[in-house]
């Protein structure tokens, strides 16, 4: 086991097979619908929860990882290192930071748990997950770790479109009265996720604008190191088909990957949602 060990959560949406490959372990996501927890990938996958919140419009609620989950999986850990970073979903979006951070107070004197918020969620965190798992596979030291994963997170960005209302009103995200306005005269907000937190950031008569939108928020970037399309299906729509012609515009030649966006960002935004993660390169990466 590298020194520094990595925890993160399920919302990373990585592999068992890539955990293992990089020794990272990743707690799942517990999802309340009504009366009932399941555990996410487990007893509840995304596409099925997208499908029950298009069909019966309910209403997900993120319980878990516990304070309890977290204690458990720091005991195991520090019996063979001394280093942790839990890297995690925005703090703004859930409460896994703040069980994260007090089953971390526990082990003070024993084990150094750094609990950081990624600011970020799906691709954003899967990102800054590997890079972080992989510095610690090459025996990097614990700040040089958290310094190069607050250097990536600030070159992670994430633009939303959703044609329902009623999440972002039930997330206080937008007001009643936006709510039934937008209803009334069609308005798709566009959304940007900004230092963890969910942000209207305009407001688009049409769901062909909004995805106009995403398109041209990707032309506004000289060079992308990845980029790909969160959205409420697997399997790419005529939507999904006009998003990738536009933005091959910006990225030519490029494959772009089509991801089932999960439980968090659904409670937050409902199933009708469409997106872009955009990791920007960095100057010297664009001068090699």
């Amino acid at each position: 086991m590298p020194r520094v060990h990595i925890v993160t959560d399920s919302a990373s949406i990585i592999k068992p097979s890539t955990a293992e490959q990089l020794d990272l372990t990743i707690l799942p996501l517990a999802i309340r619908i009504g009366d009932k927890v399941y555990q996410d990938g487990k007893d509840l996958d995304h596409e099925e929860l997208l499908l029950r919140m298009a069909r019966d419009r309910i209403h997900p609620e993120i319980v878990g990882p516990t304070i309890d989950d977290f204690r458990q999986t720091y005991s195991q850990l520090t019996r063979h290192s001394n280093q942790i970073i839990s890297l995690h979903s925005s703090g703004s979006l859930s409460l896994i930071q703040r069980e994260a951070r007090a089953a971390a107070e526990e082990f003070l004197g024993r084990c150094d748990i750094l609990v950081m918020d990624s600011e970020t969620l799906s691709l954003g965190l899967n990102i800054l997950v590997r890079e972080a798992a992989q510095l610690a596979m090459e025996n990097a030291p614990l700040n040089e770790i958290t310094r190069k994963i607050r250097g990536t997170l600030r070159r992670i960005y994430i633009v939303l479109i959703t044609d329902t209302l009623d999440y972002l009103e039930h997330n206080h995200l937008i007001n009643p009265t936006q709510a039934i306005l937008g209803a009334m005269l069609g308005i798709k907000p566009f959304l940007a996720i900004e230092e963890g937190k969910i942000i209207p950031m305009e407001k688009v008569r049409s769901r062909e604008r909004a995805i106009d939108k995403l398109a041209e928020f990707a032309n506004e970037f000289s060079e992308v190191e990845q980029l790909a399309i969160l959205q409420s299906t697997p399997y790419p729509t005529n939507e999904t088909k006009t998003l990738q012609e536009r933005l091959n515009v910006a990225v030519p030649n490029y494959e772009f990957p089509i991801l089932l966006y999960g439980p968090l960002l659904a409670s937050q935004i409902g199933p009708d949602g469409m997106g872009l993660v955009v990791y920007e390169k960095t100057t010297k990466e664009i001068a090699l």
